[in-house]
C-alpha cells in the first residue's frame, strides 16, 4: 500500500488499550509542544503534537485508549471515528507486555484497516518482572510487521522507534501479511465483497469495512448505510443467515477466534520462567487494598498528600508574595488617585493572588496527583471507594469521576458518559461539585492549614466524602434503585520518570496558567473598580443580612462570594482586596472562627461557573439550577453549624 503524504508530513495515530503507556510514550515523544483539543461533536480529548524525526516533520496524534475498534464506550467511539474520517499514514500500536495475549486482540484489529503499523510492546520490563520473556523477532516474522520493545517511563526503546518510523514511512510498498480468519468467514466475506457500496471520504481497507459490517460495529456501519441506504435490509440479513448456519453471532464468532489466535500467538512467542515468580505487586496489593487494612492506608496517604501540599505551598508563597507585595506599594505610591490607580491596584492584586498565593499550591497538588496517578494508586484507591459507593446506593462507574473532580470538576461531570443508568448519571453530576477540585484545595490550603493547621484542612476534605454518603444514600432510600458494578483495572506499580511527572504536571497547570489567571487579574481589576464608583458596598448592603446573622462573616466579603462563581481561586485574592489588607495580615482582621466558616462555605457553595455550564449542557437546565440550589443550601448549613462549633469549643 503506498503511504499517502499531504505537504510531505505524514500523520502518525498512538493507539492502545487503556494502561499500555500509550500516553507516557506519546508524551516523551512530544516534550511540552504538544496541544490539547476536542474531537469535533465530543468532549473527548486528543492531544497532537508535531516533531521532527531525522530530517523529517511529522504530526502524532494521541488517541483515546481503547480495547476494541468496536466501540462499546464513547472514548473507543472517537477512536474508531477518527480513522475513519480522518488521514493516519501510520499507527504505532502500544501494547502492555506484562498482558501481551489481550493487547494483540486490538493489533489484529489494526492490522486489518490497511493502514502500516507499528507494534510497540511497552513495559517489557514489567513483564520480564512477572517471569514473561517475549520473543520480539519471532512476533514480527508472525505479524509482519515491524515490533520494537520499550520502557517508557524511562524514554527506552525511543530512539529505535523513531528509527523504525523512518524506514516504515520511507517504504513505498508496505502490507501486513497476517491472515487469521477461519475459511468459512472468509467464504461469508467473499459473498459480501460482490456487493457494490460506495465509501466516499473513508479512508480504510474494504476488508476491514466487510469485517466490521458483518460484525455489526455500529459506527461503521451508521457511517456506510449513511452513503449506501439499501444496504441495512442486506446487512441485517447476512447476520441473521449466519447465526442460523453456524449457531453463533457474526461479532462472536470473529471475536472469540480472534481471541484464541491471540492466545496461541502470546503462547508461542512467550517464554514463562518456571516455578513461582515473586510478584512485589501482589504482595503490597495485600495491604494497600485489604478491606479493613486498605482504608487506613488509603487515608494516611491522602492525609499526608494535604499536608505535602501545605508544607511545600506554605515557604514558597513566603518567598514569593514579598516582591509582588513591595512592588505593588512602589507603583501604588507612585500613581496618582482615581480610576488608573484602581485598576493597576487591582491588576497586581489579581497577579499576586494567581502566582504569589495560588500557584505555590497547586503546583505540589499537582504534582502530587500525578505521582498517584502514575505510582498506580489512583486506581486502587477507586477500588477500595467502589464499595464504599455500592454501600450509599451509587454506581460502581461513578468512581472515575469522582477521583478526576479533584482535579477538575468539569472533566469529571462529562466522565459520567460512562455510566448507563440515567439516575446515577444525574446524581453522580450533583455530587462532583461537592468534591474539592484543585482551585477550591488551594483556598482551603491556603486559608485553613496556614492560619488553623493542616488537620482542619484534611477535616474539610473528609466532610465533602460525608456530604456525599448522606446525599447519596438519601438518594438511594428515595429511589429505591440498585446500583451495577464495574470493571477496574488495576495497573501495575511504578517507579515514575522524573522527567514524565514534571511534564504532566505542566499540562495540569496549563489550564491555570492560561485561562485562570487572566479570569483573575480581570475579576481583581473589575473589583477594584466597583470599591473606587462605590458599587461593591451596594453589593454587600443587599446580602448583608446573611453574611452577619447566618456566617458571621466581615459585611465587605458579600461580593468575594459573588465573584467566586467565576473562579474559585478569585474568592482568595477578593477577599483580601474586600478587607484592604495583604495575605499575612488575614489572622489580624478574621478570628479562627471566621476563616474556617468562609472556608467551608466556599468549599461547597455554587460551583464556579465552568461546571455549572457543564451540568447544563450534560443533563439540562433543571439538573444545573438544582445543583446551584443544593450547594448553596449544604454550604449555608455547614457554614453555620461551623460558626456554632466554634462559638460553642
Amino acid at each position: 500500500m503506498r503511504i499517502p503524504l499531504v505537504n510531505d508530513r505524514p500523520r502518525i495515530a498512538f493507539i492502545g488499550q487503556p494502561n499500555s503507556g500509550k500516553s507516557t510514550l506519546f508524551n516523551s515523544i512530544s516534550g511540552v509542544k504538544a496541544k490539547t483539543s476536542n474531537f469535533p461533536g465530543t468532549s473527548i480529548k486528543l492531544t497532537e503534537s508535531t516533531i521532527r524525526i531525522g530530517s523529517r516533520i511529522v504530526e502524532i496524534i494521541d488517541l483515546p485508549g481503547s480495547y476494541s475498534l468496536h466501540p462499546f464506550e464513547p472514548a473507543e467511539e472517537v477512536t474508531t471515528e477518527f480513522l475513519l474520517k480522518e488521514r493516519v499514514d501510520l499507527i504505532i500500536n502500544v501494547i502492555d507486555s506484562s498482558i501481551l495475549a489481550r493487547g494483540l486482540e486490538l493489533t489484529l484489529e489494526l492490522l486489518e484497516t490497511g493502514i502500516p503499523v507499528i507494534v510497540v510492546l511497552n513495559q517489557i520490563d514489567e513483564a520480564e518482572r512477572k517471569g514473561i520473556k517475549i520473543d520480539r523477532e519471532k512476533l514480527e516474522k508472525i505479524l509482519g510487521v515491524p515490533v520494537v520493545s520499550t520502557i517508557a517511563l524511562y524514554g527506552k526503546g525511543v530512539d529505535e522507534l523513531l528509527q523504525r518510523i523512518i524506514e516504515v514511512l520511507l517504504l513505498k510498498d508496505y502490507k501486513a501479511k497476517f491472515d487469521y480468519l477461519p475459511s468459512y468467514v472468509k467464504d461469508e466475506l467473499e459473498e459480501l465483497q460482490r456487493i457494490e457500496f460506495r465509501t466516499d471520504g473513508i479512508n480504510l481497507d474494504r476488508k476491514f469495512l466487510l469485517i466490521e459490517l458483518l460484525e455489526g460495529n455500529p459506527r461503521i456501519e451508521k457511517e456506510i448505510i449513511k452513503l449506501n441506504p439499501e444496504l441495512e435490509v442486506v446487512l441485517k440479513r447476512k447476520r441473521e443467515e449466519f447465526q442460523r448456519k453456524y449457531g453463533i453471532s457474526p461479532i462472536d464468532s470473529i471475536m472469540d477466534f480472534r481471541h484464541s489466535i491471540c492466545m496461541k500467538i502470546a503462547e508461542e512467542v512467550s517464554e514463562l520462567k518456571h516455578g513461582k515468580v515473586f510478584v512485589l505487586d501482589d504482595e503490597i496489593d495485600k495491604w494497600v487494598m485489604h478491606p479493613f487494612f486498605g482504608y487506613i492506608i488509603m487515608a494516611f496517604i491522602f492525609f499526608l498528600f494535604f499536608w505535602l501540599i501545605f508544607k511545600v505551598g506554605a515557604p514558597l508563597e513566603n518567598l514569593l508574595l514579598k516582591p509582588f507585595e513591595n512592588l505593588r506599594g512602589i507603583i501604588g505610591a507612585s500613581l496618582p488617585e482615581g480610576v488608573l490607580k484602581a485598576i493597576v491596584d487591582g491588576i497586581f492584586q489579581g497577579l499576586a493572588g494567581g502566582f504569589a498565593i495560588a500557584f505555590p499550591y497547586l503546583f505540589p497538588l499537582s504534582f502530587l496527583m500525578t505521582l498517584l496517578e502514575d505510582i498506580g494508586y489512583l486506581a486502587r484507591s477507586a477500588f477500595l471507594l467502589d464499595s464504599f459507593m455500592h454501600k450509599i446506593g451509587l454506581h460502581g462507574k461513578s468512581v472515575p469521576p469522582f477521583i478526576l473532580g479533584y482535579g477538575c470538576n468539569v472533566p469529571a461531570i462529562l466522565s459520567t458518559r460512562i455510566i448507563e443508568s440515567h439516575r446515577d448519571r444525574i446524581l453522580t453530576s450533583l455530587l462532583i461539585p461537592f468534591i474539592p477540585c484543585s482551585a477550591r484545595i488551594t483556598v482551603i490550603t491556603a486559608l485553613t492549614s496556614a492560619f488553623l493547621g493542616p488537620f482542619y484542612a484534611f477535616l474539610i476534605y473528609f466532610l465533602s466524602i460525608v456530604i456525599i454518603a448522606i446525599v447519596g444514600k438519601i438518594s438511594f432510600i428515595l429511589t429505591k434503585t440498585p446500583s451495577e458494578g464495574f470493571l477496574l483495572e488495576i495497573p501495575s506499580y511504578k517507579f515514575p520518570s522524573l522527567r514524565i511527572l514534571l511534564l504532566k504536571t505542566y499540562f495540569y497547570m496549563k489550564s491555570f496558567l492560561f485561562f485562570a489567571i487572566p479570569i483573575l487579574i480581570a475579576g481583581s481589576a473589575i473589583l477594584s473598580l466597583l470599591d473606587h464608583y462605590g458599587a461593591s458596598r451596594v453589593l454587600n448592603s443587599a446580602i448583608s443580612p446573611f453574611m452577619k446573622n447566618v456566617l458571621d462573616l466581615p459585611e465587605r466579603l458579600g461580593t468575594t462570594l459573588i465573584f467566586g462563581i467565576l473562579r474559585k481561586e478569585l474568592t482568595l485574592i477578593m477577599l483580601l482586596q474586600a478587607l484592604g489588607i495583604s495575605y499575612s495580615q488575614i489572622p489580624s482582621y478574621l478570628s479562627p472562627s471566621q476563616i474556617m466558616t468562609f472556608t467551608v462555605f466556599i468549599a461547597f457553595y455554587i460551583p464556579c461557573i465552568s461546571t455549572i455550564s457543564t451540568i447544563w449542557k450534560e443533563m439540562g437546565w433543571k439538573i444545573s439550577v438544582l445543583s446551584m440550589i443544593l450547594s448553596t443550601v449544604i454550604a449555608t448549613i455547614l457554614g453555620f453549624l461551623t460558626r456554632i462549633f466554634f462559638s460553642i469549643f
